[in-house]
């Protein structure tokens, strides 16, 4: 029994070690790692599970252990940030292993990469033609960066001229059927707002497994009936045609009023109302 209550403080202890070691050197995706980290992670792991279960070894000793796994890539990491040099050394560069449509055999055999696995990553980053490629360059980290040729790029809004705004991130506002106060909070709005959303589109509150607002107060759920079909919001299109009604009502009082002062104020204030149409609309169609 004793030994059961050490392996327990062993393990507790070496969880919090790993855990702070871990925070300190940063936080990657398995597929972010380099080759280094990757064995780093494993040894600090193996040293963790040793200490935590060898009752009869020194606990120090394994610290101690841990500690120099630690510490060493520690310092090389903060070395390698101001050398690029090092870097290369203890990280590796980029190869390229396609280039205008060629597939780099050589490159793919320095780099242990079979043409299926290359392919595979291709069809990963939706590139199924390896001729539409420009360059294809396999990274530190093992994952494949593709730059298309420039015929079989998707078309941008640039490209077309189409003006642009930015998207200002939805608010998670219902949750399992539950209201979610602080983000309801963070648009300004109140539980009354939200419960009389709901009512327009005819749902009730424990029926919305998800529910979320965007920048423009649009209310979209996601109901645990899949059966139902809830309409899609419509206030961006309201907003459009209620501007342009306006705009058309100041044109039509120009031209009906014999004031000449009116019909200026009519003209100026409708042409005005003109340029901030043309401003949001990109906003309101998207």
């Amino acid at each position: 029994m004793p030994n059961n209550y050490e392996i327990v403080w062993r393990s507790l202890g070496a969880m919090a070690m790993l855990f702070l070691m871990t925070r300190i050197l940063g936080k990657k995706q398995i597929s972010q790692l380099t080759f280094f980290e990757y064995v780093l992670g494993i040894i600090l792991g193996e040293l963790a599970g040793f200490i935590s279960t060898d009752v009869e070894a020194n606990f120090l000793h394994g610290t101690i252990a841990m500690l120099v796994w630690f510490t060493v890539p520690f310092v090389f990491e903060l070395l390698t940030l101001h050398s690029k040099g090092l870097r290369r050394l203890f990280e590796g560069k980029g190869r390229v292993v396609i280039k205008d449509g060629k597939i780099m055999e050589d490159n793919l055999k320095k780099e242990r990469l079979t043409a299926d696995e290359m392919l595979e990553q291709l069809r990963t980053k939706s590139v199924f033609n390896v001729a539409d490629v420009e360059f294809a360059v396999m990274e530190t980290n093992g994952e494949l960066s593709v730059l298309l040729k420039k015929d079989k790029q998707p078309v941008t809004a640039n490209q077309l001229g189409l003006r642009t705004v930015n998207e200002v991130e939805p608010q998670t506002v219902i949750m399992d059927g539950k209201i979610q106060d602080e983000p309801l909070a963070t648009l300004q709005l109140s539980r009354e707002w939200l419960m009389t959303e709901l009512e327009k589109i005819g749902v009730t509150l424990d029926n919305v497994f998800l529910g979320q607002v965007d920048a423009y107060q649009q209310l979209y759920v996601d109901l645990y009936d899949d059966k139902i079909r809830v309409p899609a919001p419509q206030g961006k299109a309201l907003l459009l045609s209620t501007l342009k009604k306006v705009q058309a009502d100041l044109e039509l009082f120009a031209s009906a009023t014999r004031d000449p002062a009116a019909k200026t104020m009519y003209g100026q204030n409708a042409k005005a109302l003109a340029g901030v149409i043309e401003n949001v609309k990109p906003m309101l169609q998207s």
